[in-house]
């Protein structure tokens, strides 16, 4: 039992890493573009799109929550599954692009955004490629073959950047965005039909549709509950405000989200299936389960720390003054989002043991204490920056409610799981302190951010030395056997 739980957490460890690098490459590129478009184009555009993105994503839940993390936990997944999955999806997607492309003036007025129609319209065709391109990563999830999901993003990226960016500069203005979102979509899609050996074929067995379904129903049922409630900051502050506002909001909120999605996108890829396929073993769980929360808490902690303390003089060098009222935002997202690898392990080992109906009443739990801080920050304060906060809040509630069932499900008790991610947490704290501290130096941008980075950088490592954190000699025999294998 000892040698199969060390091997497990090594398979982790490895497949974390690898995972974690796939994705700071694929989300570094994307952020490099997405800082190029931010330059050419104006807040007011970031708004149109963040609004216009916010009904589309609720539609996305409908076709890709639900059957895709079914086809993953299910024991056996066969191929009449992915193809019965794919047409229910595919027949989705074409109700829900209906009811948008109605819906569409509604919401246009509703925004006194009156340009926005047809490119809503034209961006909800992406329901079609994503419905196709859930069932992929549903399948190269179960075979927890990542370099596929690397290939198809890569080069999704590439091509939706360049042709975003030659849109923008030619006055393309919104098209551009809307552009680069589609194609980001779409040349996924292609590309990994290519890649993946997914049989299709006109079939649809709706026996299974019920069996997955059973399970699947109340991921839906959560994933829209908590999309609904991710964005209903933006689309307060839509109504309330104008489309600047919530620019900045988006933007400064954005920055964050690059680093947690990179993060987050690695923890559910390689939890899930590991998890899943331990389900019946809590040790083995609550040992993978550790290794996983530990290793994400001990990178995200400082980056989102490190992001908050150099905020004013990365936008400035990055996004130029006209970005900087999205700095408050960005310092209020890094605290809201740097506890999310930790919400996200919870979550899928309660998956993975099926155990949706907890995940369901979790997030119903999660959601009411969520709105009414929304509705006292709202009716209670006439400022953005307070709907902002209301995160910072809640991500500390959700962290007791998450944590609760695991317990009894593989015996990783809320205590347990605080003591070992509070180390990383309170370096991360002195390490946000000595950035802060030598943000006062009065240096030009460039020289004033490099300096808070290394410095910020060095602290953490001989903090970690010091403290002789586990995960610090985990990621460091990790990086010195690959080093030792070049070589």
């Amino acid at each position: 039992m000892g040698d199969q739980t060390q091997n497990s957490k090594r398979s982790v460890v490895s497949s974390l890493s690898w995972k974690l690098m796939e994705r700071f490459g694929v989300q570094g590129i994307q952020f490099v573009l997405q800082l190029v478009l931010a330059r050419v184009l104006d807040p007011e555009h970031y708004g149109a799109l963040s609004l216009m993105i916010i009904f589309v994503n609720l539609a996305n839940i409908f076709i890709q929550s639900g059957f895709n993390t079914a086809l993953i936990q299910n024991k056996d997944t066969t191929d009449d599954d992915y193809s019965s999955v794919f047409w229910v999806s595919f027949g989705i997607a074409g109700i829900l692009y209906g009811v948008i492309f109605v819906c569409a003036p509604l919401i246009a007025t509703l925004y006194e955004m009156p340009d926005v129609v047809v490119p809503l319209r034209v961006l909800a065709l992406m329901l079609f490629p994503g419905a196709i391109h859930s069932v992929q990563l549903a399948k190269v999830s179960r075979e927890i073959d990542f370099r596929k999901v690397f290939t198809s993003n890569v080069a999704a990226i590439l091509v939706s950047g360049v042709i975003g960016i030659l849109i923008a500069v030619m006055g393309g203005g919104l098209w551009a965005l809307v552009a680069q979102t589609m194609l980001n979509v779409i040349v996924a899609t292609v590309v990994m039909v290519f890649t993946v050996r997914l049989k299709i074929r006109f079939f649809c067995d709706w026996s299974r549709i019920r069996t997955l379904f059973s399970f699947g129903w109340k991921l839906l049922a959560s994933g829209l509950i908590d999309t609904l409630y991710q964005d209903i900051r933006s689309l307060v502050i839509g109504v309330k405000y104008d489309s600047g506002t919530l620019g900045y909001y988006n933007r400064g909120k954005q920055f964050p989200q690059f680093i947690i999605n990179a993060i987050n996108g690695a923890v559910q890829s390689v939890m899930l299936p590991v998890l899943s396929a331990k389900q019946d073993e809590k040790e083995q769980a609550k040992s993978i389960m550790r290794t996983s929360m530990t290793m994400s808490s001990y990178i995200i902690f400082p980056m989102m720390a490190g992001l908050a303390g150099v905020a004013t003089p990365m936008v400035q060098l990055l996004l130029t003054d006209k970005w900087l009222p999205c700095v408050p935002y960005l310092q209020i997202y890094c605290f809201t989002l740097a506890f999310y690898p930790v919400h996200t392990c919870n979550l899928q080992a309660i998956n993975a043991v099926g155990r949706s109906d907890v995940f369901l009443k979790l997030e119903i739990i999660k959601k009411s204490i969520g709105l009414i801080a929304l509705g006292i920050a709202v009716f209670c304060f006439n400022s953005p920056v307070a709907i902002a906060m209301t995160g910072v809040f809640t991500t500390f509630t959700s962290c007791f409610i998450n944590a609760y069932p695991n317990k009894k499900l593989i015996n990783y008790s809320y205590f347990e799981q605080m003591r070992d991610i509070l180390p990383s947490f309170f370096i991360s704290v002195i390490m946000l302190l000595f950035v802060l501290l030598v943000g006062q130096l009065n240096l030009p941008s460039i020289v004033l951010l490099l300096l808070q980075i290394v410095g910020g950088g060095v602290v953490y490592v001989i903090l970690s030395v010091l403290l002789r954190l586990e995960p610090f000699k985990v990621l460091f025999g990790v990086l010195k056997g690959k080093l030792f294998a070049k070589k």
